[in-house]
């Protein structure tokens, strides 16, 4: 696996939590959301599905170097969609909301904001960790740079 590969993979990385970031922030925005444009109900909680890309050799395989097969075989990550929950609404009685049906109940998303926090702090946390790596990855093709100069 060369340098490059593995500055490919950390900006996917960091592109694809970052999506996970807006993803979990725009649910805590919408906690509270009784209805949606279209008047179709309360806001759905979203999830991101992410998925791997290349990297189809095994991890023991990438780390052996001089092998043609492994060439180019390195991976990343990608979001391939954002869903909606399928959890019912919850319902809380309030008869003086303007969402409130006939019989004074309101319809909530389901949205668990504590869920949601550590969704973000680990989404956060991922991205932290991959800006390190693509640092440290900058860091040593500089060095190499430096080294060939001298």
């Amino acid at each position: 696996m060369s340098i490059f590969n593995a500055l490919n993979i950390s900006a996917s990385a960091l592109t694809a939590e970052r999506q996970r970031s807006e993803v979990a922030t725009s649910n805590l925005a919408n906690a509270d959301t009784t209805r949606v444009t279209g008047g179709t109900g309360p806001y759905r909680r979203r999830e991101v599905m992410l998925q791997s890309t290349g990297g189809n050799a095994q991890f023991r395989s990438m780390l052996t170097r001089g092998t043609e097969t492994n060439a180019g075989t390195a991976g990343g990550v990608r979001l391939t969609q954002v869903v909606e929950d399928k959890a019912k609404p919850i319902r809380r009685y309030d008869p003086s909301h303007v969402d409130a049906d006939k019989d004074g109940y309101v319809s909530f998303p389901a949205v668990n904001p504590t869920q949601e926090m550590v969704d973000l702090m680990g989404s956060v946390r991922a991205y932290q960790l991959n800006a390190s790596a693509l640092n440290a990855s900058k860091q040593m093709i500089q060095q190499s740079i430096d080294l060939l100069k001298s």
